[in-house]
């Protein structure tokens, strides 16, 4: 009785199953979507594969399947991770309309708004460039979801600053596309502008210079 006591005591543990399931404990559903954005957003839908999301998670393909389902489900996860993110962005673009500012500095601020929120997640802007280029219904997907609810706050604000003459705006649909898209592709792909300019090396004063550049380009 002895004997078989000791031999279960120093039985071997049970070996893990594969999936590499302790890696995978610490890597929660936000970081899961960051790294989906950032595959998403560099190769784009069809050449992405949940196989090469799990591979750069560090965690197996069942992972995300249980998370997520299928890989249009995982896109659209992408998709409204980027919407819960934007919303406080939107909210205080929105307050603007009822400030004291005046209507050319609403738009001005509005800007700053945006331009740090770009900056804080520049893949944001990779994964929108590419997802653009969607047609369908991931491309309804989108606008309603991403594009719409920015537009429905900035634009007013455009419009009022055109009236007010403070603002030379001939189309404010056209403005908000150039701005919107000027700025996110600008960082988003600053790794270009380092062929010809230092200036995304240094993340503060790159920061400062796309909001001058800006604000200027609205005088």
């Amino acid at each position: 009785m002895k004997e078989k006591a000791t031999a279960s005591s120093t039985s071997e543990p049970v070996r893990r199953g594969r999936g590499r399931p302790a890696q995978q404990a610490s890597v929660g559903r936000e970081v899961l979507l960051r790294n989906a954005r950032k595959t998403f957003g560099t190769r784009g839908y069809d050449a992405t594969s949940v196989r090469e999301i799990a591979r750069e998670s560090g965690v197996d393909p069942a992972l995300l399947a249980h998370h997520f389902g299928s890989k249009e489900s995982l896109w659209e996860a992408v998709v409204e991770q980027i919407v819960a993110h934007a919303q406080p962005m939107i909210a205080a673009t929105a307050a603007l309309r009822d400030s004291e500012l005046d209507a050319k500095a609403r738009v001005d601020r509005a800007m700053e708004i945006y331009i740090d929120k770009v900056f804080e997640e520049p893949d944001i802007g990779l994964f929108f460039s590419t997802a653009a280029t969607e047609e369908g219904a991931r491309l309804d997907f989108l606008v309603e979801r991403m594009v719409r609810p920015y537009y429905n706050v900035l634009v007013p604000l455009l419009d009022d600053a055109a009236k007010q003459g403070a603002l030379k705006v001939k189309d404010a649909d056209m403005l908000f596309f150039v701005l919107l898209n000027g700025v996110s592709k600008t960082v988003g792909y600053s790794h270009l502008m380092l062929a010809f300019s230092t200036l995304p090396s240094n993340p503060k004063k790159f920061k400062r210079t796309v909001l001058e550049t800006t604000l200027a380009l609205l005088a």
